[in-house]
């Protein structure tokens, strides 16, 4: 016989038996992996319909069996208070053996949903002092972001405090970094200034890292600005170095999405003076798209005019970058957000060109249908010049890191 898990989980101890309820697995068989022979009738039955009180005594095992566990999900969901009650004493004695089986831990994220504050209670209790090693595991860490979800805020606090002096090493690893996302998100700003103390001089290395950057952003999205405040200094110290960098344009461009217009304007004032270098690049050119889409009318005005501006040499940024395979989707970009008199400049820049940026792959998609009917009505005298938004395909990079 197959076993129902690879966790060896230990059977349930019924404190209080009771007659009219089946009596428990035997440990042995449960420690052994051997499936029981309700277990083995629930797996293959077509036509029973079987409910909570059908399987108690063998709550664990059917936890840690994929078709069990999704039963016991679905039946929590509509349950009356008698039935969780059933579910959760048998389960509470293997909770934490459970939160970190591939299939148990389902059943106890949904307890922290549907079952009562005391129950919720209880099962954030059982994770005292394993708060770390859960945050590192597959599994276990589904559940104690479940649990910072749903329990009282004294509880969050209490969770989260034993990642005091180990907050770096959750950022860094690919279970850990979800967790501490979630205590920025969930646990009052008050009960984490500790994680916020880890990030000071860790900004550019957290910044480039893949999981690093997910923190990051959160930590500016839901902490208080004396939180923050430090940490976007020392962000700007680094802004040229990251907007260059696979995982730090996306913090760079989190800021220009949601962050306070000084520091919007900040970062614009450290693209200027290189549009053309950075719009080349297949990672900054993202941050100088969102640069021209969230910044200020002055400075999308200077950015506009810098690619406007024909080089000593007589050659055109605003023609090189539509040639690009990057660039050319921040002239796009440019074409989509900026006014008519905007528009027009650029237009007519680019209209003596057209002919020849026809021969090339990126300044042929770009003037093409989209944009084509926008040039055309420079033949006609002062028409406004309109953007009908037409939906175009970008073949390169996606916009942000979850």
């Amino acid at each position: 016989m197959q076993p129902f898990n690879n966790q060896g989980i230990a059977r349930p101890r019924n404190a209080t038996p009771d007659l009219n309820v089946r009596s428990p697995q035997p440990a042995s068989d449960v420690t052994l992996g051997i499936r029981s022979q309700l277990l083995e009738d629930f797996r293959n039955s077509k036509s029973r319909k079987f409910d909570l009180k059908d399987i108690a005594g063998h709550i664990v095992e059917f936890s840690g069996d994929q078709h069990g566990s999704r039963f016991i999900q679905q039946k929590l969901e509509t349950a009356n208070s008698e039935e969780k009650n059933l579910v959760f004493e048998e389960v509470l004695p293997n909770a934490l053996q459970l939160m970190t089986d591939v299939f148990g831990n389902y059943v106890l994220q949904k307890f922290f949903e549907h079952g009562n504050q005391m129950q919720k209670t209880i099962l954030a209790k059982q994770m005292e002092g394993h708060v770390l090693t859960l945050s590192l595991q597959m599994y276990g860490c589904r559940v104690v972001q479940k649990a910072l979800e749903h329990v009282l805020t004294d509880q969050q606090a209490s969770l989260v405090r034993e990642l005091d002096g180990t907050v770096l090493k959750c950022v860094k690893d690919q279970n850990g970094n979800h967790v501490i996302q979630k205590a920025i998100e969930r646990v009052p700003a008050q009960h984490i200034q500790f994680i916020i103390d880890a990030f000071h001089g860790q900004v550019y290395s957290l910044a480039t890292h893949p999981y690093g950057c997910r923190v990051i952003q959160r930590m500016f999205e839901h902490c208080t600005e004396g939180q923050t405040g430090p940490l976007l200094d020392e962000l700007h110290r680094c802004t040229a170095q990251l907007v260059q960098d696979q995982y730090g344009n996306y913090v760079i461009q989190h800021i220009l999405e949601r962050g306070r217009e000084a520091d919007k304007s900040m970062v614009v004032s450290k693209i200027r003076g290189q549009v053309l270098q950075l719009s080349k690049h297949k990672f900054a050119s993202n941050v100088v798209e969102k640069c021209v889409d969230y910044g200020s009318k002055r400075d999308r005005q200077l950015l506009i005019e810098e690619v406007l501006q024909t080089k000593s040499d007589g050659t055109s940024p605003l023609v090189s970058m539509m040639k690009d395979q990057y660039a050319n989707y921040v002239v796009q970009k440019m074409l989509d957000v900026v006014d008519d008199d905007q528009r027009e400049l650029l237009v007519t820049k680019i209209k003596p060109h057209m002919q020849s940026l026809k021969k090339y792959t990126y300044g042929k998609h770009l003037i093409q249908s989209k944009y084509e009917a926008t040039f055309s009505q420079l033949d006609s005298p002062r028409r406004p010049i309109t953007n009908h938004g037409l939906s175009y395909y970008r073949g390169r990079k996606i916009d942000s890191v979850d």
